[in-house]
């Protein structure tokens, strides 16, 4: 003891790992740092990681097909005993590499497109039909939008059967998940005559509202928002943006949980778990 004291010894994770097959560390694939959805879902994995004595490493995979194989191949080279994938659109080459590996994975707040691998989401159809119903009691259908990515992931289309099963007339809008994307939308949206809309993504939804405002359009009165992911972000805004919620800690630890069971080769008899819902009405609604 005291010469691990003298030296600062440290146990070195990697080699134990060698000599046991394990190395207590889970990897974590994140598309976007930035992004405040993806951070919270990572407080809950991080929180139930700490209490089964795992440590977490993260791989950042700016969301193209490229750095997500990079990613994958860095955490198996740290010997991680497992993987939680966070992403709305996992590509062709990352789900090989994934299903080919003998490393367990899970996804949190992603829809896998293949039900290969266990996943913890909401309801999406259900959701995002119940947001359009909100806004139908004020517009006809054809005023009212869904602003989605523009990808054409499984969580794309889920959010779109909700969106079309309860407006079958709405229109569909795609931006990315940046504030100015936002922003330029909001002009179209204005010409096309849209009076509402449902935004996939909470920086987009702040930068259509600020355009709205900028061009003296009435927030609710003349034109409403509701966002789905229900990060700090809309509750910053004024008028605060109205939103879907989503247990984003809880999707993280459930997902983190089922990933210890994996690991531990126990049975998971629910491998898609799918967390309730809720909505907080604020300022852009009626």
């Amino acid at each position: 003891m005291q010469a691990i004291k003298e030296l600062d010894y440290r146990p070195n994770a990697m080699a134990k790992g060698l000599a046991s097959s394990k190395t207590t560390m889970v990897g974590m694939i994140v598309p976007d740092l930035t992004n405040l959805y993806y951070a919270e879902l990572a407080q809950g994995i991080d929180a139930v990681a700490k209490i089964y004595n795992y440590s977490v490493s993260l791989a950042v995979s700016d969301g193209n097909a490229k750095a997500e194989r990079e990613a994958f191949d860095t955490l198996r080279s740290k010997q991680v005993d497992g993987v939680i994938y966070m992403g709305s659109n996992p590509s062709d080459e990352i789900m090989q590499l994934m299903v080919s590996s003998s490393v367990p994975v899970v996804f949190a707040g992603s829809v896998d497109p293949e039900g290969k691998f266990p996943s913890v989401n909401i309801d999406y159809i259900q959701a995002f039909s119940e947001a359009a119903g909100k806004l139908k009691e004020n517009f006809e259908d054809s005023k009212i939008a869904l602003v989605e990515d523009p990808d054409n992931s499984k969580l794309s289309q889920l959010r779109r059967q909700g969106f079309f099963k309860a407006l079958p007339n709405g229109k569909t809008y795609q931006a990315e998940d940046e504030y100015q994307m936002g922003y330029n939308l909001g002009r179209r949206l204005l010409s096309d005559g849209i009076k509402a809309v449902i935004v996939a993504e909470d920086a987009t939804a702040v930068g259509i509202l600020n355009y709205v405002r900028d061009n003296h359009v009435e927030v609710p009165e003349d034109f409403q928002i509701i966002s789905t992911s229900d990060t700090k972000l809309v509750k910053m805004t004024r008028p605060s943006i109205s939103s879907v919620t989503q247990p984003k800690f809880d999707i993280g630890a459930v997902a983190m949980r089922l990933l210890t069971k994996l690991m531990s080769n126990q049975e998971v008899s629910d491998p898609a778990v799918i967390l309730p819902h809720e909505f907080v009405l604020r300022e852009t609604t009626k």
